[in-house]
């Protein structure tokens, strides 16, 4: 397929510009953020999206068993001999009849889109993919980001896979120890900063010029083209239908800005016919998306007021306000892709919701009470649902899809901490001494006895004998028909 891609300033008013040969993170004439745009070639691109299907049958060459590159009509700004590639996006939609059920949704409109099935385990390498095979082409050997934890996880893998030199940076005391350990396992040189993501990512864009690093936060555009394909996934696995809405959490806001770049891409390349709602959820102790769209600040055809945004982080700054969540992923106060995010919510007709860490924390147990491990930021989703459901902004008979960022093992300190009352991080105490959540599920310790242990459990050595006999027979979970 003929195409040519180039790198463009968001901002109406200038609009510069860019070969994709070049590193960069903003348009060097006004410093504003930088899209990959696409001179397309609408009678080379697939009619129909259902065309990109047949691609799961050559699943022996990488391309193609990438859930990112399967699409490359849809990002073609690289030849297939410079993707870098470590089978990223074997990602699934899964139906959550149960947990729908549960939020009083009708059956079947309740989806799960589990990016924690990522190699490193989080939606991230998605848009690693894509900007490492961008520091490829531009011949880049050292690349670095600031990282809240799971970007330093899938920079370090794909640097290790690829043969880059990875560099991190993370804030003090601000990072989730299973995405540490991800860092330093496949080894990333680790800096931990006094400060928090902002302070990090501040120094890591100066560092970056100085030094020539190639930066892997999402500031840079070639990590969100990569993060498009989680709606097409998302697409593909409802037959190629939107849903109602996207719910997704927000942090640095580099997803949301992606899914909205996603679906006007594909209208405008019919593609599709309807776009989707977005529901961009942040916590309330990282709310800045929320307070700047809740005092009126819209995309406004790319004529953002400046003013707004640059006096609410002065008021952030003169009042001490910092970023503080137990949903760590999403811990950013100064949002990079803001305007973008702004675009996406003015694109999807979307709307932003703020939620608690207690909140969050509860719809999490609730995720994993239903099957599903994911970290707290991704639990922000369906904390976000349910407000939503509350107001009446979504209805239950909607069909919703929620997009679970990360494993559940990228934070299991959040979880011991749910179900127990014990505080990894800190020194530990011999036992939770209460109930510390509304589904907490704690271990209780037991004699070494038979009696004691089926005491423990409720139960009868009668009932365990008619248990033997005559067996447990769950009630079964209708799954309504989905035809793929």
């Amino acid at each position: 397929m003929k195409t040519i891609a180039y790198q463009q300033c968001i901002n109406p008013n200038c609009a510069a510009t860019f070969d994709v040969g070049q590193t960069l993170t903003a348009c060097t004439g006004c410093g504003e953020l930088l899209d990959i745009n696409y001179q397309w070639n609408k009678a080379a691109l697939p009619k129909s999206l259902r065309e990109f299907q047949a691609r799961w049958q050559n699943r022996r060459f990488p391309l193609d068993y990438s859930g990112v590159w399967r699409f490359r009509d849809l990002l073609p700004f690289a030849s297939d001999a410079m993707v870098c590639t470590v089978g990223e996006g074997q990602t699934f939609l899964q139906n959550a009849v149960c947990l729908g059920r549960h939020l009083g949704m009708w059956p079947g409109q309740l989806w799960l889109q589990y990016e924690g099935m990522n190699p490193s385990g989080s939606f991230k390498d998605n848009g690693m993919t894509a900007a490492f095979t961008h520091a490829r082409i531009v011949g880049a050997q050292r690349v670095a980001c600031a990282s809240t934890g799971n970007t330093s996880a899938s920079l370090a893998l794909f640097a290790a896979m690829n043969g880059f030199q990875g560099i991190v940076f993370i804030g003090t005391g601000k990072i989730a120890f299973g995405k540490l350990s991800q860092a330093l396992d496949y080894g990333a040189r680790t800096l931990q900063i006094e400060g928090d993501f902002d302070t990090c990512l501040a120094r890591v864009r100066q560092v970056s010029g100085q030094l020539g690093l190639y930066l892997m936060n999402s500031v840079n555009p070639f990590r969100l083209e990569g993060q498009k394909t989680i709606m097409y996934r998302i697409l593909e696995a409802l037959n190629w239908e939107s849903p109602d809405w996207i719910i997704v959490p927000g942090g640095n806001l580099g997803n949301c800005s992606a899914f909205g770049k996603a679906f006007f891409e594909l209208r405008e390349l019919g593609l599709i016919k309807r776009i989707p709602r977005l529901a961009v959820i942040n916590a309330t102790g990282a709310n800045t998306l929320h307070e700047l769209v809740a005092g009126g600040l819209t995309w406004n055809g790319g004529n953002v007021n400046q003013a707004a945004i640059t006096e609410h982080y002065k008021r952030m700054e003169r009042d001490g306000i910092h970023a503080h969540t137990v949903a760590s992923a999403i811990e950013i106060g100064h949002p990079v892709n803001l305007k973008k995010a702004l675009r996406a919510l003015h694109t999807m007709n979307g709307v932003v919701a703020q939620v608690t860490d207690e909140e969050i924390l509860e719809a999490k147990a609730l995720i994993g009470r239903f099957g599903f491990g994911c970290e707290p930021a991704s639990a922000a989703t369906i904390a976000g649902l349910q407000q939503l459901l509350a107001r009446n902004i979504i209805s239950r008979h909607e069909r919703v899809a929620c997009v679970l960022t990360g494993h559940g093992l990228k934070d299991p300190d959040a979880t011991v901490y749910y179900h127990t009352g014990v505080n990894t991080k800190q020194a530990k105490q011999p036992e939770a001494q209460a109930t510390w959540g509304h589904m907490s599920n704690q271990p209780v310790k037991v004699a070494d006895d038979l009696d004691a242990i089926v005491q423990a459990l409720g139960l009868d050595k009668n009932t365990l004998n008619n248990s033997r006999s005559t067996g447990y027979v769950p009630t079964p979970v209708e799954l309504p028909f989905v035809e793929y």
